[in-house]
């Protein structure tokens, strides 16, 4: 990315070699979220220009530095991409999402848009033999973001959950609340083959270009105590919290610079309801993530329904369908 609004470029450098304490990795996926089509447009602020976006990075260990026993060159690894100071008390407790001093691969220095990138050893997810690069691209951020909104949702056992918006997180988003115990699953979007998707994965489509999908819910009698907005529209956030039972909860995860006006009384105080932000994910929510895999609980195969080779025409074209609301749920770069 060389400039705010402008397609992305392909230039040739020297991949940075691995400091103390730190790994080189030959990227095998790097996954296109819709974030990366927000920063290209300048909705979110961005590192020093020029800079590679991708966030969402798989690949094999090839070079370590100075003072790193593990991993090894040859294995395979995921990327956290919140580069944390390790040292802070909210680092300390697990919590480097929230770090005074972190920032991001992709977005405030160089990330895996590349044929390697070069990231603190701590960054690194170590992968099993069974979980495919591309699957992982996405676990590093689609699927560990919508773990984490859950997981502020604080979703029990039994709740019922709205999901508003299917794409990459959202398919995550349906499976990862099942496997936690969730008892019915609804999702709204308005793309007939995302809410086909969402019916084969054994939740409860509303098409929201055809039906109210607030009179929808509170027509099963407000019993939805979590709802995930991943669409970042206003209008779409009121539905989620309109349609809450008493004391539920409405977790905010898309990126969107709109504002968002409420009845206090009526849409908040009046029954109890949360309004709760949820930004990134942690260490630990990955780890705990390859564990959902090895069990069978999340199927990434549905996420990926496209790959493109690392060229700056292709990626652009993605990006441009993701503003244009026309991607597929996941589309994997594979250099």
């Amino acid at each position: 990315m060389t400039a705010v609004g402008r397609p992305l470029e392909l230039q040739e450098l020297e991949p940075r070699e691995p400091g103390a304490g730190e790994v080189l990795v030959r990227v095998r996926a790097a996954g296109i979220c819709h974030s990366d089509a927000h920063y290209r447009s300048g909705l979110s602020p961005m590192g020093p220009l020029p800079l590679t976006l991708g966030h969402e990075i798989a690949g094999v260990v090839e070079r370590v530095g100075p003072g790193v026993a593990s991993p090894a060159p040859g294995d395979r690894v995921g990327i956290h991409y919140l580069h944390a100071c390790g040292r802070c008390p909210r680092c300390i407790a697990g919590q480097e999402n929230h770090c005074p001093s972190s920032d991001m691969f992709g977005h405030h220095r160089d990330g895996g848009f590349a044929e390697a990138v070069t990231v603190p050893a701590r960054n690194v997810v170590p992968l099993p033999a069974g979980i495919p690069f591309e699957h992982a691209a996405v676990m590093m951020c689609s699927s560990a973001t919508a773990l984490h909104a859950l997981r502020k949702g604080r979703l029990q056992p039994g709740d019922d959950v709205a999901i508003f918006g299917f794409g990459g997180l959202g398919v995550s988003a349906l499976q990862l609340a099942r496997a936690m115990g969730a008892a019915r699953i609804w999702v709204v979007d308005i793309r007939a083959e995302r809410l086909e998707l969402a019916r084969h994965l054994g939740g409860i489509p509303i098409d929201a270009s055809v039906e109210n999908s607030e009179k929808r819910l509170l027509d099963h009698g407000q019993e939805v105590q979590v709802a995930l907005d991943l669409v970042g529209l206003p209008g779409v956030m009121r539905q989620a919290i309109g349609c809450l039972g008493p004391g539920g909860r409405a977790v905010l995860v898309a990126l969107s610079d709109q504002k968002l006006e409420l009845d206090p009384y009526r849409e908040i105080l009046g029954r109890e309801r949360e309004l709760i932000g949820s930004n990134d994910h942690t260490l630990a929510e990955l780890t705990e993530l390859v564990d959902f895999v090895e069990r069978g609980a999340l199927d990434l195969s549905h996420a990926v329904t496209g790959r493109v080779p690392l060229e700056a025409g292709a990626i652009n074209g993605v990006l441009d369908a993701l503003e244009q609301n026309r991607a597929g749920v996941r589309t994997v770069v594979v250099p």
